[in-house]
């Protein structure tokens, strides 16, 4: 332990030569400074230990953090340290004896819950038109040199779109799919570009989208897009719906873009048109650009799953498809997480899931922009990243091959 945080071998020391108060103090010290308890090495990185007071069997935290917590013998205070480059940004919470689930309440109590003395926190805002969902929250752990977040904060003077919300019948994926449309500021629709993303409520509400589009189109970085914010459901019917398959592919060429062609008289160049998603929705976005060229010629897949497989085939196989296939006219950007080291399958995490795609993609001549930012499977980071993303593949040129490795 003494190793690990100085701050806490002192509490430690303190606590064995019978110190008066000294556990209390120490508490009272995290609980106005906030937590977790960040102790500078100067060398780019910082010991982080993040605490929790109470009795309980384990204590862990989950989600961009997953450490088991040890407690301090002889009080109530738990402990785990962990060494991190200081431009870490990722999400945390806590769970107490084995219970599963994600915090929903901002409270930090019951068995699994936010961090109490952090006071900083994500609320991912359940989704009204879907009665299975509730409101999550999170804490956030931001270290010094964690990027600035720039392009999804409003600013003033910038005009902003509209949201509309449609719907749309669709036989392929069954029911009607709920679809918000952005619709830049003082522009016609005739003509431009669009921009479709999967996930489309927590694409606009934690993501932030419309605001990036806003200040993106305002400073002229990328053109006046519509873009179609496409209602996904929730646990396995989502994996189902953005594996790839003649589901998915069907729904964005026979339905999706048919139907906003004709509602908003879209461009039909392929070259203009982006997809994006995260997660599952990356995997979808590339999908869609390998089977429908025509109608996609960008692609933004954020921590794309490219760990899956249809049943019986190895992992990675929509890496292997563009490898094996011709060349398309499609540009990339791709990003993950340092931290998104969970295994997948024969060895395959989702940080090496993606420089898979990325070197499948690289060896076939495709227009490719990766990074590796310091966080995990993160909306915190998608929402930095968004707009790096646009400016990537609307420029038309290919960035840096790779941050890492």
């Amino acid at each position: 332990m003494a190793a690990e945080s100085p701050r806490l071998a002192r509490l430690a020391k303190s606590i064995d030569e019978g110190v008066p108060g000294a556990l209390d103090a120490f508490w009272r010290e995290v609980t106005e400074s906030g937590a977790p308890l960040v102790e500078r090495l100067g060398d780019g990185s910082a010991l982080v230990t993040f605490l929790w007071r109470g009795q309980a069997r384990s204590v862990a935290t989950d989600w961009g953090v997953r450490l088991e917590l040890t407690r301090l013998a002889g009080t109530d205070l738990w402990y785990a340290t962990e060494r991190m480059s200081t431009d870490v940004r990722t999400v945390y919470y806590f769970r107490r004896d084995g219970a599963r689930g994600k915090p929903c309440t901002p409270n930090g109590d019951g068995p699994v819950h936010v961090d109490p003395a952090n006071p900083r926190r994500l609320r991912f805002p359940a989704d009204p038109g879907d009665p299975t969902d509730q409101d999550t929250w999170v804490s956030i752990l931001e270290l010094a040199d964690a990027p600035v977040e720039q392009w999804s904060i409003s600013r003033p003077g910038v005009a902003r779109g509209r949201l509309l919300r449609d719907t749309i019948r669709s036989a392929t994926l069954g029911g009607r799919r709920r679809v918000w449309v952005y619709r830049p500021a003082g522009v016609p629709t005739a003509g431009l570009p669009s921009l479709v993303v999967f996930d489309g409520y927590l694409a606009r509400t934690v993501l932030r989208i419309p605001t990036t589009l806003d200040n993106l189109i305002a400073a002229r970085q990328v053109p006046p897009l519509v873009a179609l914010f496409v209602a996904t459901s929730n646990g396995k019917r989502r994996l189902r719906e953005l594996s790839p398959g003649r589901p998915i592919r069907d729904f964005l060429t026979g339905e999706l873009m048919p139907w906003a062609r004709r509602r908003w008289g879209l461009a039909t160049d392929p070259a203009r048109n982006v997809v994006a998603g995260v997660s599952m929705g990356g995997l979808a976005a590339a999908y869609a650009g390998l089977c429908a060229p025509d109608v996609f010629g960008a692609v933004i897949a954020q921590s794309g799953s490219f760990w899956w497989a249809p049943p019986g085939a190895e992992p990675g196989w929509l890496a292997r498809r563009f490898a094996d296939g011709p060349r398309l006219p499609l540009r990339f950007y791709l990003d993950v997480g340092s931290r998104e080291t969970e295994d997948f399958g024969r060895g395959l995490t989702q940080v090496a899931a993606n420089r898979q795609m990325r070197d499948a993609l690289l060896a076939r001549g495709y227009p490719v922009t990766y990074v590796e930012y310091a966080g995990g499977h993160d909306y915190v980071n998608w929402r930095r990243t968004f707009a790096d993303a646009m400016l990537a593949v609307l420029s038309g040129a290919p960035g840096p091959a790779s941050s890492s490795r």
